[in-house]
């Protein structure tokens, strides 16, 4: 076993026990907040500045008045959630660390897996770890070395590469790419469809899990700690996207949504499905509305309107990519301000310095060949 961080990862029986674990109990968790979220939902109360003077700051006793309105109404769904939470099975189970939670979302237990796995001389296994982590760190020259050293000793060509935390719609959306490159516009029309229904439920799925239990580590005063549990849980939300975003031969798709929309656009035209067409470029232009190509795209829809039967609502955007559109936006728009980091300690860079160098600095030379293994590992001390 390695410890790691907070947390212990021991890898028996196939390798991942402890990553199964840890995934299946944070997986469990996210799922489960996920519903209790939704069931909770309730309406605020209005702001008090949407007074009858528009731009007329309200008194202080209106303040008070909206303000015990607005937190009785988070006691409420307080009350609700630790209601539904007694049922599920899933919330018996103590958190995890802040950190430990946030080592799984970069995917760095990949990173000392893969080498576990390599010493246990289960090297499928190894290749499949280290490129899991790749996947979400595709910058990480180090990994891409041991990997491309795997793969030589095993030979693997690129379509045996296993993504171990890939997303349902990541294969969906691959095999819809490829259909529409093969000129199958009908099947590539109907998987881009179901990725990207897929996708928005994983996309709710992450905002309400980004609601769920914060670690408070230390005492504040009463608004500066509701102000930190907000831009926290306001933080994960605007990197929802980002972390979903599936990576395509080592690149990170650019614009995931909107490039969905682009793919359909053009598809349904080719099937003569104009109206479809017109609306999914709408929607695409939601996301990119400088884009030159899909502008005289909607230009040509609309100049052939009469002649395809096209009405003015089908030239307005799909009412999910609308939502979708709305929420990243008001998401970004308040995004909170990045404090300053503190100066790190000269207690950092003490000893041997960064652990991830100190446990592969012996043990990587690359073998002249294939067979040359007593140069390629010699025996490295786990931390």
């Amino acid at each position: 076993h390695v410890e790691w961080g907070l947390g212990r990862l021991s890898w028996t029986g196939e390798g991942r026990g402890g990553v199964q674990q840890e995934e299946g109990v944070r997986l469990s968790k996210l799922e489960s907040e996920g519903g209790t979220t939704k069931n909770c939902e309730s309406p605020l109360p209005p702001s008090p500045t949407l007074a009858s003077r528009p731009g007329a700051w309200p008194g202080r006793e209106a303040r008070e008045r909206w303000e015990l309105r607005l937190f009785g109404r988070v006691l409420e769904r307080a009350a609700c959630l630790r209601r539904c939470k007694r049922t599920l099975p899933a919330f018996q189970v103590p958190y995890p660390p802040r950190q430990l939670l946030r080592d799984f979302q970069s995917r760095l237990p990949y990173q000392y897996l893969h080498y576990a796995l390599f010493k246990a001389n289960r090297l499928e296994k190894a290749v499949a770890a280290a490129y899991t982590f790749l996947q979400r760190n595709p910058k990480h020259e180090l990994t891409a070395k041991y990997l491309s050293y795997y793969r030589g000793m095993l030979d693997v060509a690129d379509e045996s590469l296993t993504d171990l935390e890939a997303q349902p719609y990541e294969a969906v959306f691959l095999r819809a790419v490829k259909l529409y490159n093969s000129g199958d516009f009908r099947s590539s029309t109907e998987d881009m469809e179901r990725a990207l229904a897929e996708y928005l439920v994983v996309f709710a799925r992450c905002l309400a899990g980004c609601e769920g239990a914060h670690e408070q580590v230390d005492f504040k005063d009463f608004y500066p700690a509701i102000a930190d549990l907000f831009a926290e849980s306001l933080q994960c939300k605007v990197d929802c996207e980002a972390n979903l975003t599936p990576n395509v031969g080592g690149y990170f798709v650019d614009k995931f949504v909107a490039t969905m929309y682009h793919y359909l656009q053009f598809a349904y035209y080719k099937l003569n499905d104009v109206r479809q067409a017109a609306r999914s470029a709408a929607s695409y232009m939601l996301f990119d509305p400088k884009d030159s190509v899909m502008q005289q795209n909607l230009v040509y829809y609309r100049f052939h309107r009469a002649r395809w039967g096209l009405e003015e609502e089908d030239f307005q955007p799909r009412e999910e990519a609308m939502l979708y559109h709305n929420q990243t936006m008001e998401l970004e728009e308040t995004e909170p301000p990045l404090e300053p980091e503190e100066t790190p300690s000269d207690t950092e860079f003490e000893g041997e310095g960064d652990y991830e160098e100190s446990i592969y600095a012996d043990w990587w030379q690359e073998p002249d060949a294939k067979g040359d293994e007593a140069e390629a590992e010699p025996e490295p001390e786990l931390a």
